[in-house]
Protein backbone atom coordinates (compact mmCIF):
# COMPACT_ATOMS: atom_id res chain seq x y z
CA UNK A 1 0.00 0.00 0.00
CA UNK A 2 1.28 3.48 -0.87
CA UNK A 3 2.27 5.50 2.24
CA UNK A 4 0.56 8.89 2.15
CA UNK A 5 3.33 10.66 4.05
CA UNK A 6 5.85 9.63 1.42
CA UNK A 7 3.48 10.60 -1.36
CA UNK A 8 3.32 14.14 0.00
CA UNK A 9 7.08 14.27 0.33
CA UNK A 10 7.51 13.40 -3.34
CA UNK A 11 5.19 16.09 -4.68
CA UNK A 12 6.11 19.58 -5.78
CA UNK A 13 3.99 22.69 -5.34
CA UNK A 14 2.65 22.34 -8.88
CA UNK A 15 1.33 18.87 -8.06
CA UNK A 16 -0.23 19.48 -4.64
CA UNK A 17 -3.82 19.44 -5.87
CA UNK A 18 -3.36 16.15 -7.69
CA UNK A 19 -1.44 14.74 -4.74
CA UNK A 20 -4.28 15.47 -2.37
CA UNK A 21 -6.80 13.85 -4.71
CA UNK A 22 -4.63 10.78 -5.04
CA UNK A 23 -3.98 10.65 -1.32
CA UNK A 24 -7.68 10.44 -0.64
CA UNK A 25 -8.09 7.58 -3.08
CA UNK A 26 -5.02 5.70 -1.89
CA UNK A 27 -6.30 5.93 1.67
CA UNK A 28 -9.33 3.77 0.83
CA UNK A 29 -9.41 0.66 3.02
CA UNK A 30 -7.93 -2.54 1.63
CA UNK A 31 -7.28 -5.97 3.07
CA UNK A 32 -4.46 -5.63 5.57
CA UNK A 33 -2.95 -8.99 4.68
CA UNK A 34 -3.56 -8.79 0.92
CA UNK A 35 -0.57 -9.31 -1.35
CA UNK A 36 -0.83 -6.26 -3.62
CA UNK A 37 1.04 -5.09 -6.71
CA UNK A 38 0.89 -1.33 -7.19
CA UNK A 39 1.63 -0.22 -10.76
CA UNK A 40 1.89 3.06 -12.63
CA UNK A 41 0.75 2.37 -16.18
CA UNK A 42 1.60 4.28 -19.35
CA UNK A 43 -1.72 6.15 -19.27
CA UNK A 44 -4.63 6.67 -16.92
CA UNK A 45 -7.80 4.61 -17.24
CA UNK A 46 -11.00 6.55 -17.87
CA UNK A 47 -13.42 4.54 -20.06
CA UNK A 48 -12.57 0.85 -19.53
CA UNK A 49 -15.78 -0.46 -21.10
CA UNK A 50 -15.26 1.33 -24.42
CA UNK A 51 -14.18 -0.54 -27.55
CA UNK A 52 -11.10 1.44 -28.50
CA UNK A 53 -7.58 0.86 -29.76
CA UNK A 54 -6.11 2.66 -26.71
CA UNK A 55 -3.64 0.25 -25.11
CA UNK A 56 -4.69 1.08 -21.56
CA UNK A 57 -8.12 -0.33 -22.44
CA UNK A 58 -6.49 -3.41 -24.01
CA UNK A 59 -4.46 -3.86 -20.81
CA UNK A 60 -7.66 -3.58 -18.78
CA UNK A 61 -9.24 -6.20 -21.02
CA UNK A 62 -6.51 -8.72 -20.32
CA UNK A 63 -7.10 -8.28 -16.59
CA UNK A 64 -10.78 -9.23 -16.54
CA UNK A 65 -11.56 -10.94 -19.87
CA UNK A 66 -10.27 -14.04 -21.62
CA UNK A 67 -9.93 -15.05 -25.29
CA UNK A 68 -10.85 -18.12 -27.31
CA UNK A 69 -7.33 -18.39 -28.74
CA UNK A 70 -3.99 -16.75 -27.95
CA UNK A 71 -0.55 -16.27 -29.47
CA UNK A 72 2.60 -17.76 -27.94
CA UNK A 73 6.22 -16.59 -28.15
CA UNK A 74 6.76 -18.62 -31.33
CA UNK A 75 3.98 -16.63 -33.06
CA UNK A 76 1.79 -19.75 -32.97
CA UNK A 77 -1.91 -19.60 -32.16
CA UNK A 78 -2.85 -21.79 -29.20
CA UNK A 79 -6.17 -22.81 -27.61
CA UNK A 80 -7.15 -20.61 -24.65
CA UNK A 81 -10.86 -20.75 -23.78
CA UNK A 82 -11.52 -23.20 -26.60
CA UNK A 83 -9.98 -26.05 -28.59
CA UNK A 84 -10.47 -25.89 -32.37
CA UNK A 85 -10.79 -28.09 -35.45
CA UNK A 86 -10.64 -27.15 -39.15
CA UNK A 87 -12.53 -29.05 -41.84
CA UNK A 88 -10.66 -30.63 -44.74
CA UNK A 89 -12.04 -28.07 -47.19
CA UNK A 90 -10.86 -25.22 -44.90
CA UNK A 91 -14.37 -23.74 -44.84
CA UNK A 92 -15.58 -24.74 -41.35
CA UNK A 93 -13.89 -23.92 -38.04
CA UNK A 94 -15.29 -25.55 -34.91
CA UNK A 95 -14.42 -24.21 -31.45
CA UNK A 96 -15.25 -26.20 -28.30
CA UNK A 97 -15.21 -24.38 -24.95
CA UNK A 98 -13.15 -26.00 -22.23
CA UNK A 99 -14.63 -26.96 -18.87
CA UNK A 100 -14.72 -24.67 -15.86
CA UNK A 101 -15.42 -21.33 -17.57
CA UNK A 102 -17.55 -18.94 -15.51
CA UNK A 103 -18.40 -15.27 -15.75
CA UNK A 104 -17.55 -13.17 -12.71
CA UNK A 105 -21.23 -13.14 -11.73
CA UNK A 106 -21.18 -16.94 -11.47
CA UNK A 107 -23.03 -17.78 -14.70
CA UNK A 108 -21.45 -20.35 -17.03
CA UNK A 109 -19.77 -19.17 -20.22
CA UNK A 110 -21.77 -20.37 -23.23
CA UNK A 111 -21.15 -20.57 -26.95
CA UNK A 112 -23.91 -17.99 -27.49
CA UNK A 113 -21.94 -15.53 -25.35
CA UNK A 114 -18.86 -16.10 -27.46
CA UNK A 115 -20.69 -15.80 -30.78
CA UNK A 116 -22.11 -12.45 -29.68
CA UNK A 117 -18.64 -11.33 -28.54
CA UNK A 118 -17.04 -12.28 -31.87
CA UNK A 119 -19.76 -10.45 -33.78
CA UNK A 120 -19.26 -7.35 -31.61
CA UNK A 121 -15.50 -7.42 -32.22
CA UNK A 122 -16.02 -8.07 -35.93
CA UNK A 123 -17.90 -4.79 -36.30
CA UNK A 124 -15.11 -2.52 -35.10
CA UNK A 125 -11.70 -4.20 -35.44
CA UNK A 126 -9.96 -4.02 -38.81
CA UNK A 127 -8.81 -7.63 -38.74
CA UNK A 128 -12.21 -8.69 -37.43
CA UNK A 129 -13.99 -6.79 -40.19
CA UNK A 130 -11.87 -8.54 -42.81
CA UNK A 131 -12.61 -11.93 -41.25
CA UNK A 132 -16.34 -11.16 -41.30
CA UNK A 133 -16.08 -10.22 -45.00
CA UNK A 134 -15.06 -13.83 -45.65
CA UNK A 135 -17.51 -15.37 -43.16
CA UNK A 136 -20.76 -16.97 -44.32
CA UNK A 137 -22.06 -17.49 -40.81
CA UNK A 138 -21.13 -17.99 -37.18
CA UNK A 139 -23.43 -19.69 -34.67
CA UNK A 140 -23.65 -21.62 -31.43
CA UNK A 141 -24.53 -25.21 -32.35
CA UNK A 142 -24.79 -26.19 -28.66
CA UNK A 143 -23.84 -24.69 -25.28
CA UNK A 144 -20.13 -25.36 -25.79
CA UNK A 145 -19.67 -25.37 -29.57
CA UNK A 146 -19.10 -22.40 -31.89
CA UNK A 147 -19.21 -23.04 -35.64
CA UNK A 148 -17.72 -20.54 -38.09
CA UNK A 149 -18.34 -21.14 -41.80
CA UNK A 150 -16.47 -19.30 -44.54
CA UNK A 151 -17.55 -18.23 -48.02
CA UNK A 152 -14.12 -19.24 -49.31
CA UNK A 153 -10.87 -20.39 -47.69
CA UNK A 154 -9.24 -17.63 -45.64
CA UNK A 155 -5.80 -18.16 -44.18
CA UNK A 156 -6.01 -15.74 -41.24
CA UNK A 157 -8.95 -17.10 -39.25
CA UNK A 158 -6.94 -18.31 -36.26
CA UNK A 159 -4.54 -15.34 -36.40
CA UNK A 160 -7.54 -12.98 -36.28
CA UNK A 161 -9.30 -14.61 -33.33
CA UNK A 162 -5.99 -15.06 -31.50
CA UNK A 163 -4.56 -11.60 -32.21
CA UNK A 164 -2.71 -10.34 -29.13
CA UNK A 165 -3.15 -6.60 -29.27
CA UNK A 166 -5.20 -3.52 -30.08
CA UNK A 167 -8.89 -4.48 -30.34
CA UNK A 168 -8.54 -7.99 -28.95
CA UNK A 169 -11.56 -10.31 -29.34
CA UNK A 170 -12.28 -10.55 -25.63
CA UNK A 171 -15.24 -12.69 -24.57
CA UNK A 172 -18.09 -11.23 -22.51
CA UNK A 173 -21.67 -12.24 -21.63
CA UNK A 174 -24.11 -12.06 -24.54
CA UNK A 175 -26.25 -9.35 -22.92
CA UNK A 176 -23.17 -7.10 -22.76
CA UNK A 177 -21.73 -8.07 -26.12
CA UNK A 178 -24.98 -7.02 -27.78
CA UNK A 179 -24.75 -3.48 -26.35
CA UNK A 180 -23.98 -0.66 -28.84
CA UNK A 181 -20.31 -0.62 -29.82
CA UNK A 182 -20.07 3.17 -29.68
CA UNK A 183 -20.86 3.27 -25.95
CA UNK A 184 -19.17 1.66 -22.92
CA UNK A 185 -20.63 -1.70 -21.95
CA UNK A 186 -22.97 -1.25 -18.97
CA UNK A 187 -21.19 -3.85 -16.77
CA UNK A 188 -17.54 -4.84 -16.64
CA UNK A 189 -17.90 -8.59 -16.28
CA UNK A 190 -15.55 -11.11 -17.84
CA UNK A 191 -14.33 -14.62 -17.16
CA UNK A 192 -10.64 -13.74 -16.85
CA UNK A 193 -8.06 -14.14 -14.08
CA UNK A 194 -8.91 -10.88 -12.28
CA UNK A 195 -12.14 -9.18 -11.25
CA UNK A 196 -12.58 -5.43 -11.55
CA UNK A 197 -13.56 -3.62 -8.32
CA UNK A 198 -15.99 -0.84 -9.37
CA UNK A 199 -16.37 0.53 -5.82
CA UNK A 200 -12.69 1.56 -5.78
CA UNK A 201 -12.53 2.93 -9.33
CA UNK A 202 -11.63 6.60 -9.69
CA UNK A 203 -11.47 7.42 -13.42
CA UNK A 204 -8.07 8.81 -14.27
CA UNK A 205 -6.75 8.18 -10.75
CA UNK A 206 -7.03 4.58 -9.56
CA UNK A 207 -8.26 1.17 -10.76
CA UNK A 208 -8.29 -1.96 -8.60
CA UNK A 209 -8.42 -5.63 -9.54
CA UNK A 210 -8.78 -8.67 -7.31
CA UNK A 211 -7.83 -12.25 -7.98
CA UNK A 212 -10.68 -14.24 -9.53
CA UNK A 213 -10.70 -17.27 -7.24
CA UNK A 214 -13.08 -19.12 -9.57
CA UNK A 215 -10.76 -18.87 -12.57
CA UNK A 216 -9.41 -22.21 -13.81
CA UNK A 217 -6.09 -21.66 -15.61
CA UNK A 218 -4.89 -23.81 -18.46
CA UNK A 219 -2.20 -26.33 -17.50
CA UNK A 220 0.38 -25.19 -20.07
CA UNK A 221 3.10 -22.77 -18.93
CA UNK A 222 2.42 -19.13 -19.79
CA UNK A 223 3.83 -17.82 -23.06
CA UNK A 224 2.94 -14.31 -24.21
CA UNK A 225 -0.87 -14.18 -23.93
CA UNK A 226 -1.30 -17.96 -24.09
CA UNK A 227 -1.02 -20.76 -21.55
CA UNK A 228 -1.86 -20.84 -17.87
CA UNK A 229 -2.92 -17.49 -16.41
CA UNK A 230 -2.05 -18.23 -12.78
CA UNK A 231 -2.63 -15.28 -10.45
CA UNK A 232 -0.18 -15.27 -7.53
CA UNK A 233 -1.26 -12.06 -5.74
CA UNK A 234 -4.51 -10.90 -4.18
CA UNK A 235 -4.79 -7.44 -5.72
CA UNK A 236 -3.38 -5.25 -8.45
CA UNK A 237 -3.79 -1.48 -8.14
CA UNK A 238 -3.16 0.87 -11.06
CA UNK A 239 -2.27 4.30 -9.72
CA UNK A 240 -2.00 7.37 -11.95
CA UNK A 241 0.99 9.65 -11.33
CA UNK A 242 1.10 12.17 -14.12
CA UNK A 243 4.36 13.62 -12.85
CA UNK A 244 7.13 11.26 -14.00
CA UNK A 245 9.56 12.24 -11.26
CA UNK A 246 6.99 11.53 -8.58
CA UNK A 247 6.47 8.04 -9.98
CA UNK A 248 10.22 7.42 -10.19
CA UNK A 249 10.68 8.50 -6.58
CA UNK A 250 7.85 6.20 -5.50
CA UNK A 251 9.36 3.27 -7.38
CA UNK A 252 12.78 3.79 -5.86
CA UNK A 253 11.39 4.08 -2.34
CA UNK A 254 9.27 0.95 -2.70
CA UNK A 255 5.92 2.70 -2.51
CA UNK A 256 5.02 1.37 -5.94
CA UNK A 257 6.19 -1.91 -7.45
CA UNK A 258 6.01 -1.44 -11.20
CA UNK A 259 6.36 1.42 -13.68
CA UNK A 260 5.38 0.59 -17.23
CA UNK A 261 6.91 3.49 -19.15
CA UNK A 262 9.59 5.52 -17.36
CA UNK A 263 10.90 8.40 -19.43
CA UNK A 264 14.08 7.70 -21.36
CA UNK A 265 16.00 10.50 -19.68
CA UNK A 266 15.48 8.95 -16.24
CA UNK A 267 16.59 5.43 -17.23
CA UNK A 268 20.25 5.95 -16.18
CA UNK A 269 19.09 6.78 -12.65
CA UNK A 270 16.90 3.68 -12.46
CA UNK A 271 19.61 1.45 -13.93
CA UNK A 272 21.87 2.49 -11.07
CA UNK A 273 19.45 1.28 -8.40
CA UNK A 274 20.31 -2.31 -7.34
CA UNK A 275 16.74 -2.88 -6.12
CA UNK A 276 15.24 -2.38 -9.58
CA UNK A 277 15.11 -4.37 -12.79
CA UNK A 278 14.91 -2.60 -16.17
CA UNK A 279 13.76 -4.65 -19.15
CA UNK A 280 12.08 -4.16 -22.53
CA UNK A 281 9.11 -6.49 -22.31
CA UNK A 282 7.87 -5.87 -25.86
CA UNK A 283 10.91 -7.01 -27.84
CA UNK A 284 9.22 -6.15 -31.15
CA UNK A 285 8.92 -2.50 -30.21
CA UNK A 286 6.47 0.17 -31.28
CA UNK A 287 5.74 2.17 -34.40
CA UNK A 288 4.90 5.81 -33.73
CA UNK A 289 2.74 7.55 -36.33
CA UNK A 290 0.72 10.55 -37.36
CA UNK A 291 -2.88 10.32 -38.54
CA UNK A 292 -4.82 12.99 -40.42
CA UNK A 293 -8.56 13.57 -40.61
CA UNK A 294 -9.63 12.95 -44.23
CA UNK A 295 -13.11 14.39 -43.66
CA UNK A 296 -12.13 17.99 -42.82
CA UNK A 297 -10.16 20.70 -44.63
CA UNK A 298 -7.33 20.98 -45.30
CA UNK A 299 -6.41 17.26 -45.19
CA UNK A 300 -9.36 16.29 -47.37
CA UNK A 301 -7.01 17.49 -50.14
CA UNK A 302 -4.38 14.86 -51.01
CA UNK A 303 -1.97 17.57 -52.23
CA UNK A 304 -2.03 19.16 -48.79
CA UNK A 305 -1.50 15.77 -47.17
CA UNK A 306 1.53 15.18 -49.38
CA UNK A 307 2.99 18.54 -48.44
CA UNK A 308 2.65 17.64 -44.75
CA UNK A 309 4.16 14.21 -45.39
CA UNK A 310 7.23 15.73 -47.05
CA UNK A 311 7.69 18.18 -44.18
CA UNK A 312 7.94 15.49 -41.50
CA UNK A 313 10.92 13.25 -40.80
CA UNK A 314 11.52 10.39 -38.43
CA UNK A 315 14.83 11.35 -36.87
CA UNK A 316 13.59 14.66 -35.48
CA UNK A 317 10.60 12.88 -33.93
CA UNK A 318 12.64 9.99 -32.51
CA UNK A 319 15.35 12.25 -31.12
CA UNK A 320 12.69 14.20 -29.22
CA UNK A 321 10.66 11.15 -28.19
CA UNK A 322 13.49 8.79 -27.22
CA UNK A 323 16.83 10.57 -27.57
CA UNK A 324 19.04 7.52 -27.08
CA UNK A 325 19.57 5.69 -30.42
CA UNK A 326 19.86 2.47 -28.40
CA UNK A 327 16.10 2.58 -28.04
CA UNK A 328 14.98 3.67 -31.52
CA UNK A 329 15.30 2.87 -35.22
CA UNK A 330 14.66 5.09 -38.25
CA UNK A 331 12.43 2.76 -40.26
CA UNK A 332 10.56 3.49 -43.49
CA UNK A 333 8.74 0.14 -43.50
CA UNK A 334 4.99 0.47 -43.00
CA UNK A 335 4.96 -3.15 -41.76
CA UNK A 336 7.97 -2.84 -39.40
CA UNK A 337 11.66 -3.24 -40.14
CA UNK A 338 13.40 -6.61 -39.93
CA UNK A 339 10.24 -8.54 -40.81
CA UNK A 340 9.34 -10.50 -43.97
CA UNK A 341 7.16 -7.64 -45.25
CA UNK A 342 9.66 -4.83 -44.65
CA UNK A 343 10.27 -2.40 -47.54
CA UNK A 344 11.68 1.11 -47.91
CA UNK A 345 9.52 1.96 -50.95
CA UNK A 346 8.25 5.54 -50.82
CA UNK A 347 9.91 6.41 -47.53
CA UNK A 348 12.95 8.44 -48.64
CA UNK A 349 11.93 11.82 -47.24
CA UNK A 350 10.86 10.27 -43.92
CA UNK A 351 14.11 8.42 -43.34
CA UNK A 352 16.52 10.93 -44.86
CA UNK A 353 14.76 14.11 -43.71
CA UNK A 354 15.30 15.84 -47.05
CA UNK A 355 11.73 16.74 -47.98
CA UNK A 356 11.26 20.29 -46.64
CA UNK A 357 11.93 22.12 -49.90
CA UNK A 358 9.52 19.85 -51.72
CA UNK A 359 6.96 20.30 -48.93
CA UNK A 360 7.00 24.09 -49.38
CA UNK A 361 6.62 23.70 -53.14
CA UNK A 362 3.74 21.23 -52.85
CA UNK A 363 1.92 23.36 -50.29
CA UNK A 364 2.18 26.42 -52.54
CA UNK A 365 0.72 24.38 -55.42
CA UNK A 366 -2.04 22.75 -53.36
CA UNK A 367 -4.34 25.74 -52.96
CA UNK A 368 -3.95 25.63 -49.18
CA UNK A 369 -5.92 28.59 -47.81
CA UNK A 370 -4.30 28.91 -44.39
CA UNK A 371 -6.80 26.75 -42.50
CA UNK A 372 -5.15 26.04 -39.11
CA UNK A 373 -4.16 22.45 -38.43
CA UNK A 374 -5.69 21.45 -35.09
CA UNK A 375 -3.27 18.98 -33.54
CA UNK A 376 -4.27 17.20 -30.34
CA UNK A 377 -1.26 17.18 -27.98
CA UNK A 378 -1.62 14.99 -24.87
CA UNK A 379 0.74 16.05 -22.09
CA UNK A 380 0.11 13.20 -19.65
CA UNK A 381 1.66 10.29 -21.57
CA UNK A 382 5.44 10.36 -21.80
CA UNK A 383 5.49 8.42 -25.09
CA UNK A 384 3.10 10.85 -26.81
CA UNK A 385 4.34 14.27 -25.71
CA UNK A 386 7.05 14.88 -28.31
CA UNK A 387 5.36 13.93 -31.57
CA UNK A 388 2.79 16.75 -31.84
CA UNK A 389 5.33 19.40 -30.79
CA UNK A 390 7.96 18.33 -33.34
CA UNK A 391 5.35 17.92 -36.07
CA UNK A 392 3.91 21.36 -35.39
CA UNK A 393 7.35 22.94 -35.72
CA UNK A 394 8.06 21.16 -39.03
CA UNK A 395 4.61 21.93 -40.45
CA UNK A 396 4.99 25.62 -39.60
CA UNK A 397 8.37 25.64 -41.34
CA UNK A 398 6.67 24.25 -44.46
CA UNK A 399 4.08 27.06 -44.38
CA UNK A 400 1.16 25.58 -42.47
CA UNK A 401 -0.71 27.42 -39.76
CA UNK A 402 -0.85 25.13 -36.74
CA UNK A 403 -3.00 25.12 -33.60
CA UNK A 404 -1.47 22.81 -31.00
CA UNK A 405 -4.24 21.99 -28.54
CA UNK A 406 -2.93 20.81 -25.17
CA UNK A 407 -5.02 18.03 -23.68
CA UNK A 408 -4.67 14.61 -22.04
CA UNK A 409 -4.66 11.18 -23.67
CA UNK A 410 -8.08 10.23 -22.31
CA UNK A 411 -9.54 13.24 -24.09
CA UNK A 412 -7.71 12.34 -27.31
CA UNK A 413 -9.16 8.83 -27.17
CA UNK A 414 -12.71 10.18 -26.88
CA UNK A 415 -12.32 13.22 -29.12
CA UNK A 416 -10.73 11.39 -32.06
CA UNK A 417 -14.05 9.59 -32.57
CA UNK A 418 -15.68 12.91 -33.52
CA UNK A 419 -16.35 13.67 -37.18
CA UNK A 420 -17.56 17.20 -36.42
CA UNK A 421 -15.80 20.40 -37.54
CA UNK A 422 -12.88 21.54 -35.40
CA UNK A 423 -14.88 24.38 -33.85
CA UNK A 424 -17.42 21.79 -32.65
CA UNK A 425 -14.88 19.44 -31.08
CA UNK A 426 -13.34 17.87 -34.16
CA UNK A 427 -9.65 17.66 -35.05
CA UNK A 428 -7.17 17.57 -37.93
CA UNK A 429 -4.29 15.44 -36.66
CA UNK A 430 -3.24 13.23 -33.78
CA UNK A 431 -0.33 10.94 -32.99
CA UNK A 432 -0.23 7.53 -31.42
CA UNK A 433 1.88 4.40 -31.06
CA UNK A 434 1.18 0.87 -32.22
CA UNK A 435 2.99 -2.17 -30.90
CA UNK A 436 4.67 -3.98 -33.78
CA UNK A 437 2.15 -6.83 -33.57
CA UNK A 438 -0.60 -4.37 -34.54
CA UNK A 439 1.06 -3.19 -37.75
CA UNK A 440 3.02 -6.24 -38.89
CA UNK A 441 0.82 -7.08 -41.91
CA UNK A 442 -1.82 -5.34 -44.06
CA UNK A 443 -4.79 -7.05 -42.42
CA UNK A 444 -3.96 -6.39 -38.77
CA UNK A 445 -2.71 -2.85 -39.49
CA UNK A 446 -5.91 -0.77 -39.28
CA UNK A 447 -3.99 2.40 -40.14
CA UNK A 448 -3.69 1.27 -43.77
CA UNK A 449 -7.41 0.60 -44.12
CA UNK A 450 -9.53 2.42 -46.67
CA UNK A 451 -13.11 1.85 -45.47
CA UNK A 452 -13.78 5.53 -44.80
CA UNK A 453 -16.74 6.22 -42.55
CA UNK A 454 -18.08 2.71 -43.12
CA UNK A 455 -16.05 1.01 -40.44
CA UNK A 456 -12.70 2.73 -40.97
CA UNK A 457 -10.28 3.79 -38.26
CA UNK A 458 -10.24 7.35 -36.88
CA UNK A 459 -9.32 9.71 -39.71
CA UNK A 460 -11.60 7.72 -42.02
CA UNK A 461 -9.39 7.33 -45.09
CA UNK A 462 -11.37 5.99 -48.04
CA UNK A 463 -9.34 4.05 -50.60
CA UNK A 464 -10.88 1.24 -52.68
CA UNK A 465 -7.49 0.30 -54.11
CA UNK A 466 -5.91 -0.40 -50.75
CA UNK A 467 -8.96 -2.40 -49.62
CA UNK A 468 -8.71 -4.54 -52.74
CA UNK A 469 -5.04 -5.12 -52.07
CA UNK A 470 -5.76 -6.11 -48.46
CA UNK A 471 -8.26 -8.70 -49.73
CA UNK A 472 -5.63 -9.99 -52.17
CA UNK A 473 -3.13 -10.28 -49.32
CA UNK A 474 -5.62 -12.30 -47.30
CA UNK A 475 -6.07 -14.70 -50.23
CA UNK A 476 -2.35 -14.97 -51.08
CA UNK A 477 -0.98 -18.48 -50.72
CA UNK A 478 2.79 -17.88 -50.72
CA UNK A 479 5.17 -15.54 -48.86
CA UNK A 480 6.39 -14.12 -52.19
CA UNK A 481 2.83 -13.17 -53.16
CA UNK A 482 2.26 -11.59 -49.77
CA UNK A 483 5.48 -9.57 -49.99
CA UNK A 484 4.62 -8.20 -53.46
CA UNK A 485 1.14 -7.16 -52.33
CA UNK A 486 2.50 -5.59 -49.13
CA UNK A 487 4.91 -3.46 -51.21
CA UNK A 488 2.02 -2.32 -53.42
CA UNK A 489 0.03 -1.38 -50.31
CA UNK A 490 2.98 0.59 -48.93
CA UNK A 491 3.22 2.51 -52.22
CA UNK A 492 -0.47 3.45 -51.95
CA UNK A 493 -0.17 4.37 -48.27
CA UNK A 494 2.64 6.83 -49.01
CA UNK A 495 1.14 8.11 -52.26
CA UNK A 496 -2.22 8.94 -50.66
CA UNK A 497 -0.70 9.66 -47.22
CA UNK A 498 -3.11 7.29 -45.53
CA UNK A 499 -0.89 7.61 -42.47
CA UNK A 500 2.67 8.63 -41.62
CA UNK A 501 4.96 6.11 -39.90
CA UNK A 502 7.43 8.11 -37.81
CA UNK A 503 9.84 5.40 -36.71
CA UNK A 504 10.29 2.40 -34.47
CA UNK A 505 11.17 2.55 -30.78
CA UNK A 506 11.59 0.26 -27.81
CA UNK A 507 10.29 1.11 -24.34
CA UNK A 508 11.75 -0.47 -21.20
CA UNK A 509 9.67 -1.03 -18.07
CA UNK A 510 11.01 -0.90 -14.52
CA UNK A 511 10.03 -2.88 -11.43
CA UNK A 512 11.30 -3.74 -8.01
CA UNK A 513 13.14 -7.02 -7.66
CA UNK A 514 10.58 -8.08 -5.07
CA UNK A 515 8.47 -8.95 -8.14
CA UNK A 516 9.20 -12.20 -9.96
CA UNK A 517 7.65 -13.89 -12.98
CA UNK A 518 7.08 -10.76 -15.08
CA UNK A 519 6.19 -11.97 -18.59
CA UNK A 520 7.26 -10.47 -21.91
CA UNK A 521 5.23 -10.28 -25.11
CA UNK A 522 3.61 -7.96 -27.65
CA UNK A 523 0.77 -6.93 -25.29
CA UNK A 524 2.51 -6.13 -22.04
CA UNK A 525 2.29 -5.61 -19.15
CA UNK A 526 0.21 -8.57 -18.05
CA UNK A 527 -0.09 -9.33 -14.35
CA UNK A 528 -0.73 -13.05 -14.09
CA UNK A 529 2.30 -15.20 -13.18
CA UNK A 530 3.81 -12.31 -11.17
CA UNK A 531 4.57 -13.01 -7.53
CA UNK A 532 5.67 -10.54 -4.88
CA UNK A 533 7.95 -11.22 -1.95
CA UNK A 534 7.37 -9.23 1.19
Amino acid sequence: MFHISRWKRFTTASNVTRALALSAVLALPSLADAKTITAVMHADLRTPGMMTTAYIVRDFGYMIYDTLLAEDSSFKIQPQMAEYKISDDKLTYTFTLRDGLKWHDGAPVTAEDCVASLKRWGKVDGMGQKLMDFTAGIEATDDKTITLKLKEPYGLVLESIGKPSSLVPFMMPKRLAEAPTDKPVPELIGSGPFRFVPAEFQPGVKAVFEKNKDYVPRKEPPSWTSGGKVVKVDRVEWITMADAQTAVNALQSGDIDFMEAPSFDILPVLEGNPDLKIETLNKLGYQTLGRMNFLLPPFDNVKVRRAAFMALNQKDVLDALVGNPKYYKVCGAVFICDTPLASDVGSQSLVKGDGMAEAKKLLAESGYDGTPIAIMAPGDVVTLKAQPIVAAQLLREAGFKVDVQATDWGTVVSRRTSQKPVKEGGWNMFFTNWVAADVINPVVNVSVGGKGTKGGWFGWSEDAKVEGLRDAFARASTPDEQKKIAVDIQKEVYDQVIYIPLGQWFGPSAWRKSLSGVLDGPATPIFWNIDKSE
